[in-house]
């Protein structure tokens, strides 16, 4: 159960830094209207829903779900910024949710809530994935920064059809603070793209349904605000024909990290 402990602040005071929030998001967001998307989960839906009402006056879109298999279902169609799951539920318990969500939308910030909290299962869930583990009843004073800093993280994009790469660089990309989203093709990002504003997205020259300069060219029609890397480990292809490379930047692997992350940090300022 996600038990929600409200601080004894005076209401006007509550309101002012409701709206305070809502200004600092919309300037994060870009102007563009789009509210920062949460999905709550927990067995007791009318704790769901309080939780939900409590957020959605700090200008979040909130959607519930009361078990495991429910919450999947909205996140197939759904690319949430952040999910709050409840770690001890009937059937799908929230790691098990936790790792599932990552599977689907990697880009899903993911928080887990409990009243049983030990160091075990505090190196548990954050091996699974989860940002963060929240103490029960859950302090709003504590919850709202948290949130606003997720969704102040750039999203980043990395389209490559090596899995071992794309997880390693979402450990490294999320210990940096961005949200990570990996797909394993063109249509894999197509699907992301479509459903996320990416500030940053890194693609492979080789991919399994197209070039990579292809892919490149279609995303600079397609969504011109993004910045792009050209990711490869074919440094020859590059040099040779003497083509236009259509990206704001090369990297190639075997990756220089830090020069990988310095070319990501740069391009994450100029969109911003």
């Amino acid at each position: 159960m996600v038990i929600v402990e409200r601080t004894c602040e005076p209401r006007a005071d509550v309101a002012a830094a409701a709206f305070v929030d809502r200004v600092a998001r919309w300037i994060m967001e870009g102007l563009d209207g789009r509210r920062p998307s949460l999905l709550v989960v927990d067995d007791e839906i009318d704790t769901c829903r309080n939780l939900a009402d409590i957020l959605e006056e700090f200008d979040y879109h909130v959607d519930v779900a009361e078990s495991g298999e429910a919450a999947l279902d909205l996140v197939r169609r759904t690319a949430y910024d952040i999910a709050l799951l409840d770690l001890k539920m009937p059937g799908m318990d929230g790691m098990t949710l936790c790792r599932e969500i990552r599977k689907l939308q990697s880009s899903t910030v993911a928080l887990i809530v409990t009243a049983y909290a030990t160091p075990r299962t505090q190196s548990e869930v954050l091996a699974a994935g989860a940002l963060e583990v929240l103490p029960k009843p859950v302090d709003l004073g504590r919850l709202l920064p948290l949130l606003q800093n997720v969704v102040s993280q750039p999203l980043v994009l990395i389209v490559d059809d090596d899995d071992a790469l794309r997880q390693s660089l979402w450990d490294l990309l999320r210990h940096q603070q961005y949200r990570v989203g990996l797909a394993e093709s063109w249509e894999d990002a197509n699907r992301h793209l479509g459903s996320q504003n990416y500030e940053v997205v890194l693609v492979d020259l080789r991919l399994p349904d197209g070039s990579g300069r292809d892919v490149l060219e279609s995303i600079r029609r397609e969504h011109p605000d993004a910045r792009t890397v050209l990711i490869t480990g074919h440094r020859d292809e590059m040099t040779a024909g003497g083509e236009e490379i259509p990206a704001d930047a090369v990297c190639y692997k075997p990756f220089d990290m830090p020069q990988l992350l310095e070319t990501i940090d740069r391009l994450t300022h100029a969109v911003r």
